[in-house]
């Protein structure tokens, strides 16, 4: 967790926090971003404790190396936003939408993914561990090196995503869509020869 030099509480970002373009090593405490719109800012080292940002839309917004405390994301959208190196701890997603955007070396291990839809998204090196995706979205991602072990992507939409860091005896698969192309890695993965 990122060392804190400051706090921030929904008072002080609607008295004028909000107009700063960058944030470093600042604490978020309860803070209300309900129905905002957020572009171009920057975050770095902060930490977010009992944020809400429902129904929020976040544009080109970069969240680097920060921590998430039992927030709350339901229905907000990010688009090409970066959340390289950012943990999540006891947070909801309910129907988040990610469009674009860097969120490699992110944690979300045990994250409830299930109604959110990621679309090309990099996720390079991300800790998926033991996170619900059961009937998700999470199309075109390049989860090259990520950590999927014990992932549920039950009936997932992953088709175009990268796979290749996949181990099908350590993830639940049963029911997901994929391409023709992800069918051939998964089962090489599995040892399988194939011929014609």
């Amino acid at each position: 967790m990122a060392e804190t030099t400051s706090y921030v509480t929904t008072r002080d970002w609607d008295a004028g926090a909000s107009e700063r373009r960058s944030h470093e090593g600042v604490t978020f405490l309860d803070l209300d971003l309900c129905e905002t719109d957020l572009e171009g800012v920057e975050f770095s080292g902060c930490t977010f404790r009992d944020a809400r940002l429902n129904c929020s839309r976040q544009i080109d917004v970069a969240f680097l190396n920060c921590t998430f405390v039992n927030c709350t994301f339901f229905d907000a959208t990010f688009t090409n936003c970066k959340m390289v190196g950012s943990g999540f701890e006891r947070c909801t997603f309910d129907i988040m939408t990610v469009e674009g955007g860097d969120w490699s070396f992110t944690s979300l291990p045990r994250a409830d993914l299930s109604s959110a839809t990621l679309t090309g998204v990099r996720m390079r090196e991300a800790d998926l561990t033991g996170a619900r995706c059961h009937g998700g979205t999470m199309r075109d991602l390049d989860l090259s090196g990520a950590t999927l072990t014990a992932v549920d992507f039950t009936g997932c939409d992953l088709r175009g995503t990268d796979l290749s860091a996949l181990d099908p005896a350590t993830a639940e698969l049963r029911n997901a869509i994929i391409t023709v192309d992800q069918a051939v890695s998964v089962a090489m993965a599995l040892g399988l020869q194939i011929r014609d």
